[in-house]
């Protein structure tokens, strides 16, 4: 059997985003949607000893960073709650923090899916495994079950960056975690590359995205440093082969897809996962990649995707990371409310319908 014939659709999904770019407080959010301000409000106050209201402790409030990360917690009828964290953010400390103040159930997580071998997604793995693992000792929580860390196999030496239209490398990324630092961190190692289901069938990992969509070309000066026989060079890496995208399948609404960062095109990833599932897609999240001048001609073919070429559309893109102020615009002109300013904290449930999910439409695609 396939993955894709194999993956089990829930009826509850719960996403807590725990790193992007972006604290959005005030905004209007859709049913299901909560900001992180009223979770701690309302759901989880640290009340004032001398008014005696909440108070706004803003020292343990998420931060921001130039990352991704998102915990997507997976169940059928309330039962077998299944902890996958969906990249790790930037930096040593951000994922940590935020974590720490979204209060996490770090010793649930069974899974850290990597998305692709780039800093701003694969920073925080090595600090979080340690957090944990500080964590559960501390709680005295013993440790049952593996936490699988997925992988692409590809990790590359070291990745660059040449902004067009400069031709040289003004700068290097730092290294991604090695498989021996996140064993000895205390996370299990698993090579994939190609698509495979975790948390229990839940949840979607794909293997390589097929590039099909002509404006989406790939990365312009994006570098990766090779070496051999004790030299090395920088070489043009556009296309970032090793990025995956993961996806959950919730009964009466249809795909829900992360993206992280859609360096194989935002549009590529919808249509592969369009594809392989025959289901609507009910949202789009993470970054779409359209931030900067030589992203700007894809700006209005992107929005024409889901707004017109993709029937139906999705009920919700959340564009994320490194989407791009520009773009943003775009498709809340084009999307109107189905397009949801997500940041850093913010908590989305998704409930799934058994009884409506027969009538769900077959996805269509120009």
């Amino acid at each position: 059997m396939t993955a894709e014939r194999d993956l089990v659709r829930v009826d509850h999904l719960t996403i807590t985003f725990l790193v992007d770019n972006t604290i959005e407080w005030m905004t209007k959010l859709p049913p299901g949607f909560r900001h992180e301000l009223r979770h701690r409000i309302m759901d989880d106050p640290k009340v004032d000893t001398r008014t005696g209201l909440p108070f706004v402790d803003l020292e343990s409030y998420c931060c921001g960073a130039h990352g991704f990360s998102a915990l997507i917690e997976t169940s059928i009828g309330g039962e077998d709650k299944q902890y996958t964290l969906f990249d790790t953010g930037p930096d040593s400390r951000s994922l940590v923090r935020n974590v720490q103040g979204m209060k996490t159930p770090v010793d649930k997580i069974g899974c850290v899916v990597l998305s692709h071998w780039h800093s701003d997604h694969s920073g925080g793995l090595l600090s979080f495994l340690r957090y944990r693992r500080e964590y559960m000792a501390k709680e005295q929580i013993s440790e049952t079950g593996q936490i699988v860390i997925d992988l692409h196999p590809d990790r590359p030496l070291a990745r660059g960056i040449s902004p067009p239209p400069f031709d040289r490398v003004m700068a290097r990324l730092p290294d991604d975690p090695t498989f021996e630092e996140i064993e000895t961190a205390g996370g299990t190692v698993q090579l994939n590359k190609v698509g495979h289901l975790v948390a229990r069938g839940t949840v979607y990992v794909s293997g390589e995205i097929p590039r099909v969509t002509s404006y989406e070309a790939g990365i312009p000066g994006a570098k990766r440093w090779f070496e051999e026989a004790g030299t090395g060079r920088w070489e043009a890496e556009p296309h970032v082969m090793d990025e995956r995208y993961a996806l959950i399948d919730v009964l009466g609404k249809g795909l829900v897809i992360f993206t992280a960062c859609s360096h194989a095109g935002v549009v590529n990833v919808c249509r592969d996962a369009v594809t392989r599932f025959n289901r609507p897609i009910h949202m789009v999240i993470g970054g779409l990649h359209l931030a900067g001048p030589e992203f700007e001609p894809r700006i209005g073919p992107t929005t024409k995707f889901f707004s017109t070429d993709l029937r139906p559309s999705p009920t919700y893109v959340l564009p994320m990371h490194c989407t791009g102020f520009a773009a943003k615009v775009a498709l809340r002109e084009a999307l109107g409310d189905g397009c949801v300013p997500a940041g850093t904290g913010i908590k989305v449930d998704v409930k799934g319908d058994r009884d409506f999910d027969p009538r769900l439409p077959p996805p269509v695609m120009v």
